[in-house]
């Protein structure tokens, strides 16, 4: 199974496929466009979170630096 979170990254003024792809690049994390899913999921990103508790933490640190 997995668990998965949709949080809305508006504030970053970055489009999701763009952020999407900026992540994967410079971090290395692998995260969802919400445009996947429908044009209704522009400002959102679709991570998921089923892996362990330091795996999390540091790809959020990662993007942390990314994107502040």
């Amino acid at each position: 199974g997995a668990f998965y979170a949709f949080p809305n990254i508006t504030n970053t003024g970055i489009n999701s496929k763009e952020l999407e792809e900026m992540i994967l690049n410079k971090t290395g994390v692998a995260t969802i466009a919400g445009t996947s899913f429908g044009t209704y999921g522009e400002g959102f990103l679709r991570f998921s979170y089923a892996a362990n508790t330091e795996r999390i933490l540091e790809a959020l640190n990662r993007i942390k630096k990314l994107i502040g």
